[in-house]
């Protein structure tokens, strides 16, 4: 395809920092984030979650660490993952000291909640020590007290000084390894609080709507919200939070990613909501291919469409093609031209075997991801 919409977005300029082996700002590829929702200290459960999140494509995963048995599991989940840990930290201090020791890449703090200067002395040295990273993580829900009385009501402004105030501290103690969230549950809200810090620092953001709902409303949210930053240029890394398992956060911002065109992973149907006039059963030939797929990592389009309507033109944007035709018979299409027809009890098969054998042609002749 020569248009490219994503060509047109000017990314924001920001710092690169890293997130274990991750790079996150700069010139990095905009990374997908989940958390889990185990006991951390349930080891094995947790691991297990991990790699379930891994296998949706994850890059980084963070973990809550609310009291010292959680923190210190990390000796035994990090080594047993492929992504670099967040350890989720809240007010107490020693937890991000021994996060820190028991091997995260990144703790996620605000350094103003942890008391005195030498407690925010001590979190950062570790921070140096073991070469973590941080996320300073404002949300609308827990604003600081003096901010709420300011400014009457969660809003953009107290959002945007409550983050520059966390990050302040970290610069004045030479620490720069860090990215900066601005979340709140409202999209309008979200949305202009990171609007206004990208405008005035060149940190690197994590964006999200936090408790943004279930799997339904929460990704309709999220995508307005999150779809909203991205095709401004603004967002480094992303996590997607719904009240669902971490590996369905994961899928929905690949699909939000792969939708604007910015990264590709797996195989992107476009497929039509079907009619009186299909030639199969589109819905369900959908949903079990996508199933049936979902193991895919490379890179591949595919159109499925009912009928010869917008079938033939759908089919030459994308790399394999199936239009539904008269007689049970259906015409597949290969690189937008028409191959060969196929018959109806065969077809998923049969589309499964074409995009199996096409993720492993395209892995044998590589091309760089898109805007990368």
């Amino acid at each position: 395809m020569s248009y490219r919409p994503y060509q047109q977005i000017t990314r924001r300029v920001s710092r690169k920092i890293h997130v274990g082996k991750v790079p996150v700002g700069g010139d990095a590829p905009i990374t997908v984030q989940t958390m889990t929702n185990t006991l951390t200290h349930d080891v094995a459960g947790t691991i297990a979650q991990i790699r379930r999140a891994e296998l949706a494509g994850v890059d980084i995963v963070r973990v809550s660490c609310p009291d010292q048995e959680s923190a210190l599991a990390l000796k035994e989940i990090v080594p047993e993952v492929n992504v670099p840990i967040v350890a989720d930290i809240h007010f107490h201090y020693k937890r991000a000291i021994e996060a820190a020791e028991s091997g995260a890449a990144c703790l996620r703090i605000n350094p103003g909640n942890i008391g005195s200067d030498e407690r925010v002395r001590e979190v950062i040295k570790a921070a140096r020590d073991h070469g973590c990273s941080m996320r300073i993580g404002v949300n609308a829900g827990s604003l600081e007290k003096h901010l709420l009385e300011k400014y009457g009501e969660p809003n953009p402004e107290a959002l945007v000084e409550s983050a520059l105030y966390h990050a302040n501290i970290l610069q004045q103690h030479d620490f720069h390894e860090f990215k900066i969230s601005v979340k709140a549950s409202d999209v309008f809200l979200a949305v202009a609080a990171y609007q206004q810090l990208a405008e005035v620092c060149d940190h690197p953001l994590h964006i999200g709507i936090t408790e943004a709902g279930g799997r339904r409303m929460g990704t309709v949210k999220s995508s307005i919200g999150l779809g909203s930053l991205l095709w401004a240029g603004i967002g480094d890394t992303l996590r997607v939070s719904l009240s669902a398992e971490p590996e369905e956060e994961v899928r929905v911002g690949w699909d939000m990613l792969k939708a604007l065109g910015i990264r590709h992973r797996g195989v992107k149907v476009i497929s039509c909501p079907s009619c009186a006039r299909q030639g199969f059963n589109v819905i369900e030939t959908v949903q079990t291919l996508e199933e049936r797929l979902a193991h895919i990592v490379t890179p591949i389009t595919l159109s499925i469409i009912g009928c010869v309507v917008n079938g033939p033109g759908e089919a030459l944007m994308t790399d394999l093609g199936v239009t539904g035709g008269g007689n049970g018979r259906h015409m597949v299409y290969a690189a937008g031209k028409t191959d060969h027809t196929i018959e109806g009890t065969s077809m998923i098969d049969h589309i499964v075997e074409l995009v199996e054998a096409k993720a492993e042609a395209m892995k044998a002749a590589p091309v760089a991801e898109a805007a990368e």
